[in-house]
């Protein structure tokens, strides 16, 4: 699996939030609606417009919310505007800024971000409320379908990830190559011969092995493909214990929480190695 696979998908990237409007346990929560979300808060060693630029190239299609309030030794109107046509329908812009400013001036500042130059994601004014600041971006994310074309967010399995069930008879087992709380692909071990398994069957129990975690869930086969070198792709939805499609909350939380940090850990890896990158060719940190 290449790295451009392991990290397609719609992501949004908060940048220079303050804590007190938008703390790091949300981005948990934002995963579980959905929306995979980032924060880009450390500019010491990495200009920000150095920074914006490797997430727009690395990730395209993402969503960037400035918060506007924040002293990163940039002027954020001019800023805004040159990120804006710098990189034209390759991202979705908002700017997020505290509450606390006159009429007067929030009228200027939407003419500006809204009207002036366009931003698709809004203007929006945050609370001096962490829970009214969640529904409030979630409001605005779920509006920017920052979720994607996809309802839940996928993790990449490394070799470790795996499943087993019986099918008339027989033991059937292989790789999990990617999961969501919904559904995962399976592999079948190419070394054994297993009976072909009809479209829509369901399994009464899978079990399934995800970085570390072992659950059992029954699941539905619902697209199977050939692959190269004649391996079988399959993909099953998972079902509740009532047959509604997914997990149980007590499975999903798990679940969520391995594929948060799977999904994460991978994006922020790639970023800080091109970011690493550019400072060894810009030792002097020269930037925008």
């Amino acid at each position: 699996m290449d790295a451009k696979t392991e990290i397609e998908g719609r992501k949004t990237f908060f940048i220079a939030p303050d804590v007190t409007f938008l703390p790091e346990s949300y981005l948990g929560e934002f995963l579980a609606r959905g929306y995979e979300a980032y924060i880009i808060r450390d500019f010491r060693f990495y200009p920000i417009y150095e920074q914006v630029r490797i997430i727009v190239e690395t990730c395209p299609d993402s969503i960037l919310f400035f918060f506007i309030d924040a002293d990163v030794g940039v002027d954020w109107a001019k800023f805004i505007k040159y990120i804006q046509t710098e990189f034209e329908g390759k991202v979705l812009i908002g700017v997020l800024y505290a509450k606390g400013r006159s009429a007067e001036q929030k009228t200027v500042l939407e003419k500006y971000y809204l009207f002036d130059l366009g931003l698709q994601c809004g203007c929006i004014e945050l609370e001096f409320n962490k829970e009214k600041n969640f529904a409030i971006i979630d409001k605005v994310m779920y509006a920017n379908q920052a979720c994607g074309r996809r309802k839940n967010v996928r993790a990449i399995c490394d070799s470790s990830s795996s499943a087993n069930f019986i099918f008339q008879g027989v033991v059937v087992k292989g790789r999990v190559s990617d999961i969501s709380v919904s559904h995962f692909s399976f592999i079948p071990d190419p070394n054994y011969t297993f009976p072909d398994i009809p479209l829509y069957t369901k399994i009464d129990e899978v079990t399934v092995t995800f970085k570390g975690f072992r659950f059992k869930v029954p699941a539905s086969l619902m697209i199977q493909r050939e692959l190269e070198g004649g391996k079988i792709l399959q993909v099953f939805v998972m079902l509740k214990s009532n047959g509604q499609q997914g997990l149980d909350e007590s499975i999903a939380e798990k679940v969520r929480e391995r594929i948060y940090i799977t999904v994460t850990d991978k994006v922020k890896e790639v970023l800080l190695e091109k970011c690493k990158a550019w400072k060894q060719e810009h030792p002097t940190g020269d930037s925008f």
